[in-house]
């Protein structure tokens, strides 16, 4: 895993994190039985162990998942930290995607019977993280969704509050992880209310407005075959192929998404 940090003009840089080699149990639950194989198959752009390595996660956490959707992720979490007495909790938006995320849960109580259920963000239900309760906060490609005002019948962007309400939930020293899809800096930076990418330095004013600590960034997803430039955004690469059969496969030969890896602490 090559791991590097991306020192930007508005902070000071920082020393390079050491990689991190996942765990025996981490690797055990990538591998588990109970994935889908439809998601086994992203293993291969999404690097799901080395991921969660990086942002230290330890089988006694509690870990808040946000906007977990069909649980790409949850897979992975949930057995993690069930066998190491830790506590999964996943954070979605009310309506259809949190039911899809409670069906995919009910359906299989042996392996997410344990997995805690709240709202995000604040103000779209009554169950939301307690202040303070979490160790580490996880997102995965949803920052662009929050700044598009997705699900927000305003189509506001709400990145800010939502940096900040999750600066709420994690305790001092705790860690935030993202993964979201890249945009380059030298494009223009109103193509993020559309396109589906967002910016390092974006995601960096965001989560440093907020008061986090920026603690070192991961390229174990960077594509350099992506080009950032498709008639439908992000949306146009797998696994989502907006365009359908058009250049179908030329954009499997690039891959899913160039993606920012990114780990921010909460100070003491």
């Amino acid at each position: 895993m090559r791991t590097v940090v991306i020192a930007l003009s508005f902070v000071l840089p920082i020393a390079a994190a050491p990689a991190q080699v996942p765990s025996p149990a981490l690797k055990a639950a990538v591998a588990a039985p109970t994935r889908t194989p439809a998601n086994t198959a992203r293993d291969t752009y999404r690097h799901p162990a080395e991921t969660l390595a990086f942002f230290g996660i330890k089988p006694g956490d509690t870990v808040v998942e946000l906007w977990p959707f069909g649980g790409w992720y949850t897979e992975i979490l949930a057995p993690y930290l069930a066998k190491g007495g830790g506590t999964l909790i996943v954070a979605s938006p009310p309506g259809k995607y949190a039911d899809q995320i409670a069906t995919k849960l009910d359906a299989d109580p042996a392996t997410y019977g344990k997995v805690r259920r709240a709202f995000f963000p604040s103000g779209l239900g009554s169950e939301q993280v307690a202040p303070g309760t979490a160790d580490v906060v996880l997102t995965f490609r949803n920052i662009h969704n929050w700044r598009m005002g997705y699900l927000s019948a305003d189509k506001q962007d709400y990145s800010v509050a939502a940096f900040r309400q999750i600066y709420a939930m994690l305790k001092p020293g705790g860690v935030l992880g993202i993964e979201e899809h890249r945009m380059p800096e030298s494009m223009d930076t109103a193509g993020e209310m559309s396109s589906g990418y967002i910016k390092v330095s974006t995601v960096r004013r965001l989560a440093e407005q907020a008061g986090f600590r920026f603690a070192g960034a991961s390229e174990v997803n960077a594509n350099p075959k992506d080009t950032h430039d498709y008639p439908k955004g992000v949306w146009t690469l797998p696994p989502s192929y907006a365009e359908k059969d058009v250049d179908r496969a030329r954009y499997t030969a690039i891959g899913e998404s160039d993606r920012m890896t990114l780990k921010f602490v909460k100070p003491k």
